[in-house]
């Protein structure tokens, strides 16, 4: 269970606030994207990017050009928002309509990954997050792509989630009225992979039977 802080504290609808680490990082591990925000020159600014956890840190990576990584390099505070759509909330009034979801709140100071090994595991953890098993089938990044790319990380000591889940919550009085009222679940439904024009041979099995953990 990890303590909220003042800024972690789910203070509205505190019922659907949610402090164990396993519950926080399942949630992290489903998600594909975080948005990561911060002060570039004073202005407020979020990127979406692809995420990565090992054990209790998160990982994030992208071009040394990016303004986002270059602002980042000698560490400054960041707030990250990471959430997963679980169902539409369909109430008898739009007053109660609603989502099911799953988020994550971290707040944290962007530290620049500088070694060597924990700069390829993080590497090797942002890929496959994404598609798992995918860097042992794949060339290695060569030495001028891993010098090319930033690397940041940020620790999950100041976290929360935030979890509603079931159907709506209508007044009393509506609950007789003729307006249908429920739940549309919603979920990520992988395609069937499409080659690159230069590949003749059928997708690995982790691409062809691709689903996200839960």
């Amino acid at each position: 269970m990890t303590a909220p802080s003042d800024r972690t504290e789910v203070r509205r609808l505190p019922e659907r606030a949610v402090y164990d680490r396993e519950t926080i990082h399942a949630i992290v591990d489903e998600a594909l994207i975080c948005h990561v925000g911060f002060l570039a020159d004073a202005s407020p600014v979020v990127i979406p990017t692809i995420h990565a956890r090992i054990d209790d840190t998160l990982y994030f990576h992208g071009s040394p050009a990016s303004r986002m990584l270059r602002g980042m390099k000698k560490g400054t505070e960041v707030s990250i928002a990471i959430t997963l759509l679980d169902g539409l909330v369909v109430a008898r009034t739009p007053f109660h309509q609603s989502l099911n979801y799953r988020s994550v709140i971290v707040f944290g100071e962007a530290r620049l990954v500088d070694d060597p090994d924990e700069k390829q595991l993080a590497l090797k953890a942002v890929t496959d997050h994404v598609t798992p098993g995918r860097w042992e089938d794949s060339r290695r990044p060569s030495e001028k792509e891993i010098a090319g790319t930033l690397v940041l990380a940020v620790p999950l000591d100041e976290v929360s989630a935030k979890v509603r889940i079931g159907p709506p919550v209508d007044e009393e009085d509506d609950i007789e009225l003729p307006y249908w009222a429920g739940v549309v679940p919603l979920s990520i439904v992988p395609g069937a992979p499409i080659p690159a024009a230069e590949v003749d041979w059928p997708a690995p099995e982790y691409l062809t039977d691709y689903r996200r953990p839960v």
